[in-house]
């Protein structure tokens, strides 16, 4: 039984179904209102400013009627209804976090033993099957990693995995970026050396939040590659050491990158980043691109490079990491706001050839809830 109760002199109201319970503010039910004078029919945007609406905005009536709860509205005067669900699902009247570096539950941290496989489908499963493509999605967010197999192998293959799911977002490297050895290389990347785990161009503002790594030749000994959750790594930062964790999260660092003529890119962020309210948002972390680190107080700056090398050290414990190498035609996705991504090196016998591009996650966040909009209703 669904019961409704005005609080505060209508203020707010309480509303119970059953064991789950939630107050809402009027002026909170006010604004996310979806009658056609409120928001478009069209594109569910809202049609009026949050200044629109009377300052004084309170609930007079409050019923449960046919399945919604219908509010009239003083001084507007105006009965607007909801959907029971949608209120419980965007529910904020509860306990706010007490540890910092919390997750959703659509993230799902891992380590080595706990990912015995990343997430896997094949190209064309994946171009002709929307079903598939969904849950591909729904593990690469989960997870912040997929792989994409039996793809073409051609030149530019990686742009049409991207046009799955977004966009490609173009910088200096272009559209695109090629990954093997070259003669005076303007990126350490562009070499045989192996490389720790990092994400990638920490020094753009804002950082591109998805890489595509896509194989087209690999004759060549050695050049695994290799991911971490570099959300776990901060998880078990924090739980070793809560000062260290906060050190890392407090204050920022900078990173620069000036390999080619007329660029040079610079960004001042915390290596993990937090919400105000202590949600785990990034992780930036790349000892090649680190400018000299001023943020940091005196009495403060010893401890933050323990912290720093700590984080180092577990991005490459072998525990935490999973090892994989890529055929001609595979690919691998991460998000490059959380996972972080290694390379063996490889020799100079026999070729390693792969392609990179950037796209960015709401492609990804936008695609799956598209895909999604038939299993839940969105409107209040």
């Amino acid at each position: 039984m669904t019961e409704v109760a005005i609080l505060d002199g209508g203020r707010s109201l309480r509303l119970r179904a059953g064991k789950r319970s939630a107050r809402f503010h009027a002026i909170w039910l006010r604004d996310n209102a979806r009658d056609g004078e409120t928001r478009s029919p069209q594109n569910g945007q809202r049609l009026i400013a949050v200044q629109d609406l009377p300052a004084a905005t309170a609930v007079s009536a409050a019923e449960i009627r046919s399945g919604r709860l219908h509010v009239t509205f003083s001084p507007e005067g105006r009965t607007l209804d909801y959907e029971i669900p949608w209120l419980f699902g965007n529910a904020y009247d509860r306990p706010p976090p007490v540890r910092e570096g919390w997750t959703g539950p659509q993230i799902e941290t891992w380590e080595r033993d706990s990912m015995p496989a990343l997430p896997y489908a094949r190209f064309e499963t994946l171009r002709a099957d929307s079903a598939a493509l969904r849950e591909w999605l729904e593990r690469l967010i989960r997870y912040g990693v997929g792989r994409v197999g039996e793809g073409p192998v051609r030149v530019g293959a990686l742009l049409e995995v991207v046009d799955l799911f977004g966009f490609v977002r173009e910088t200096n490297y272009g559209r695109h970026f090629e990954v093997r050895a070259e003669v005076n290389p303007i990126n350490l990347a562009f070499t045989g050396l192996g490389l720790p785990a990092h994400s990638d161009n920490p020094y753009r503002d804002p950082v591109p939040s998805v890489q595509v790594l896509y194989c087209l030749e690999s004759s060549a000994a050695g050049g695994e590659s290799r991911v971490v959750d570099g959300f776990r790594v901060a998880e078990r930062l924090r739980d070793e050491n809560r000062e260290w964790f906060g050190l890392l999260s407090r204050y920022c660092a900078r990173f620069e990158y000036a390999g080619q003529p007329g660029v040079v890119l610079r960004s001042r962020r915390p290596m993990i980043e937090l919400a105000p309210d202590g949600e785990l948002l990034a992780v930036r972390f790349n000892n090649r691109s680190m400018a000299a680190i001023r943020d940091v107080p005196y009495d403060e700056m010893e401890a933050y490079y323990a912290a720093y090398r700590r984080f180092g050290e577990l991005a490459e414990d072998p525990q935490l990491g999973v090892e994989f190498s890529l055929s001609p035609g595979e690919c691998f996705v991460i998000d490059n706001t959380r996972v972080l991504h290694a390379r063996h090196a490889y020799s100079g016998a026999g070729r390693r050839w792969l392609q990179g591009c950037y796209a960015d996650k709401d492609g990804i966040l936008s695609t799956f809830a598209a895909l999604s909009a038939g299993d839940s209703k969105d409107t209040p």
